[in-house]
């Protein structure tokens, strides 16, 4: 029997989980899963109730569990504690110890939120892209890394942006594999975009020396390209269709990957994966914890709850079950039901609903 920690964590995380939760018990009974659901802390509420932003049970739960599933931490409350007590210390060092080093962030547009998007539809419609960030690596956690006093009295803050090709190769790997696979699902050429800024950064010169080297050794059946991260981040508004997998460093994704959210007309619809090298995985929503609609019913569930749906699909290889929750998800969007972020108020027959009201109707269209 396998077993799944949800960690709430702050802000909206409750109420989203709550949500995601029902769901969850409502596909591994219909399906007969045989998931088990276990609960811990994480984030402010770790450090409010330990001291710690990562307790040392949590993180033995989750190295136990087969599949985390996290909601969202941090607030203004803990900002001006000491820096490594600060909850999303507690993200970072999750994804270290566990070893979750390839991000999966899916950024698709429902048909039915065309007009959500600050983008024309005839430019987003049909876009269905995954970036591929690298997330144990890079400047969060190069070293050295601080904040010092010069001689001169005056402050210095420094970070370390640092890949070895071995990290390199691993997340090169997965990006190139994921392409193979979503080109033989749609039936179209596989295809990588690599992002670096190699005109500036050794650091990504090596990335890019890599990611050719890799193509040219073992995916001549892959398509590879490249593109600094500045142009990136335009093309993204401009043409997002261009691409099927990009592939980048831990910062450069962290962007890309929010931008790619509001392609899709919110960052509330986004779900993403974590995963180590077997597969295991956490997974959780592409916001934050919002804690200016904290308890006010009115976060968006739906990307938890498709990060339900691709957890079904990633860990535990259950594709009938996670195609079932988008489904329920589509249909709820197809009976108007929005939540304010992703309410189009030009467009009739839409009705506004809060987060426990969207969660139940997902959950309607499951049992």
């Amino acid at each position: 029997m396998a077993t799944i920690l949800t960690l709430a964590g702050d802000g909206i995380g409750p109420e989203i989980m709550t949500q995601a939760i029902d769901v969850l018990n409502a596909v591994n009974d219909k399906f007969a899963l045989g998931l088990t659901l276990e609960s811990g802390l994480i984030g402010g509420v770790a450090v409010d109730a330990t001291g710690e932003p990562l307790p040392e049970e949590t993180l033995q739960r989750a190295r136990a569990a087969d599949a985390v599933l996290l909601g969202a931490v941090g607030g203004p409350k803990w900002d001006a504690i000491e820096r490594s007590k600060r909850p999303e210390r507690g993200l970072l060092k999750i994804r270290s110890e566990l070893g979750l080093f390839a991000n999966l962030r899916v950024a698709k547009l429902y048909p039915q939120l065309a007009n959500a998007s600050s983008i024309k539809p005839e430019i987003i419609s049909g876009l269905d892209l995954l970036i591929v960030r690298e997330l144990t690596g890079g400047i969060y956690f190069g070293e050295p890394r601080g904040i010092r006093t010069l001689e001169n009295g005056e402050q210095q803050g420094y970070n370390t942006m640092v890949y070895s090709t071995s990290e390199i190769q691993r997340i090169g790997r997965v990006a190139f594999e994921l392409a193979k696979t979503r080109a033989q699902a749609a039936g179209t050429p596989a295809k990588v975009c690599s992002i670096d800024k190699a005109n500036v950064l050794e650091v990504t010169e090596l990335w890019k020396q890599t990611m050719i080297e890799m193509q040219q050794a073992d995916y001549d059946d892959v398509a590879l390209s490249h593109m600094y991260a500045d142009n990136a981040c335009m093309q993204l508004i401009k043409d997002p269709k261009q691409f099927d997998v990009m592939v980048t460093g831990n910062m450069f994704g962290d962007i890309l990957s929010d931008e790619a959210a509001m392609l899709t007309g919110s960052i509330g619809m986004l779900p993403s994966a974590s995963l180590d090298e077997a597969g295991k995985g956490m997974y959780e929503p592409c916001h934050g914890s919002a804690p200016d609609i904290a308890g006010q019913d009115k976060a968006n569930p739906l990307a938890t709850i498709l990060s339900v749906a691709m957890m079904l699909r990633y860990t535990f290889k259950q594709e009938t079950a996670a195609q079932a929750i988008e489904q329920a998800v589509s249909e709820v969007l197809d009976d108007g039901l929005r939540t304010i972020d992703i309410l189009d108020r030009s467009e009739t027959g839409l009705k506004q609903v809060g987060c426990q009201e969207m969660g139940q109707a997902v959950l309607a269209k499951l049992v």
